[in-house]
């Protein structure tokens, strides 16, 4: 598991890079981004929960004094952070929201400093720079943007939210299983999800929708392979992996998206998108140079 670890966590930033693509076409069915999100995060835990309890059942039980860190993982890590993710998008703009969200490593390395005792190593720090500015570059600069404290502090609640999903689950992965992990975390998204989406609106949608099958079929496939896939496999990759080095290494999915937006959408590819692609490559080569070994306590 330690040697697949890393090509697991770059699978799921790789789905969750291709992400765009679901949500640009559920978007013309009239979801807004905060029901997309939520309909994710509802018919994940529904996937997530039939697997369990098909595949393994027993998976499914979790003692009464780990509940807290679920419920953590699934209002705080999955839905308050997509929440204030597409906040800021409707805030301010695409690009700033990706630039706050991918200062989640730097979040993650400091938190696991507190939490595991993870050691500060010039290889990491440097992983981290590069990341963050090929992020940066990828997304693009916010351009004419006024950047008031209110947006600032939302996109960076969002990448606390998103950071913390590590946190929580290497905690959870200590007694249980990833399938018990994410099926958890969903379960209690999906209940916070039902109280800010409006679902009887999303009901309508589906009903007054002339292609009833095909939207059905799209919100599941959404869920399963931007959802449930990358999760899980990120989760099983976290199980032998540092956090803070799992969440560099997610630093994939922007470049995944900006490859898909200009096969998918032919957007234009600029010389600073590429050269963003190329540190963020670089740091993920960085981090592999070597076998990291996974501290006692991690």
């Amino acid at each position: 598991m330690k040697k697949a670890a890393p090509a697991l966590i770059l699978a799921a930033g790789t789905l969750w890079g291709i992400m765009g693509i679901f949500v640009r076409k559920l978007g013309t069915y009239g979801f807004s981004s905060i029901q997309i999100a939520s309909l994710r995060i509802i018919f994940g835990a529904l996937i997530f929960f039939a697997i369990t309890a098909v595949a393994k059942r027993e998976l499914l039980k979790i003692k009464v004094q780990d509940v807290g860190i679920f419920i953590g993982m699934g209002l705080i890590s999955l839905l308050l952070f997509t929440i204030c993710y597409f906040t800021t998008i409707n805030m301010a703009s695409l690009s700033v929201a990706a630039i706050l969200l991918y200062t989640s490593p730097i979040w993650v390395m400091l938190m696991s400093l507190v939490c595991f005792r993870e050691k500060m190593t010039k290889r990491k720090v440097l992983a981290v720079v590069m990341a963050f500015v090929g992020c940066v570059l990828v997304s693009g600069i916010g351009g004419a943007t006024q950047l008031s404290f209110k947006i600032i502090g939302i996109g960076l609640m969002s990448a606390v939210g998103y950071g913390l999903y590590s946190i929580f689950g290497t905690f959870a992965l200590r007694k249980y299983s990833p399938l018990t992990v994410t099926t958890y975390a969903f379960l209690f998204g999906a209940i916070g999800a039902l109280f800010v989406c409006n679902p009887t609106e999303i009901v309508d949608i589906v009903c007054r929708s002339d292609e009833q099958s095909f939207l059905i079929m799209l919100i599941l496939l959404t869920a399963f392979i931007t959802a449930v896939l990358p999760y899980l496999l990120y989760t099983m990759g976290l199980a032998a992996m540092r956090a803070s080095s799992a969440a560099i290494m997610a630093s994939v999915e922007p470049v995944v998206a900006t490859i898909a937006g200009v096969v998918v959408f032919r957007e234009a590819m600029t010389a600073a998108a590429f050269a963003g692609i190329l540190l963020v490559i670089g740091a993920i080569i960085i981090l592999n140079l070597k076998p990291e070994k996974k501290q006692p306590d991690d």
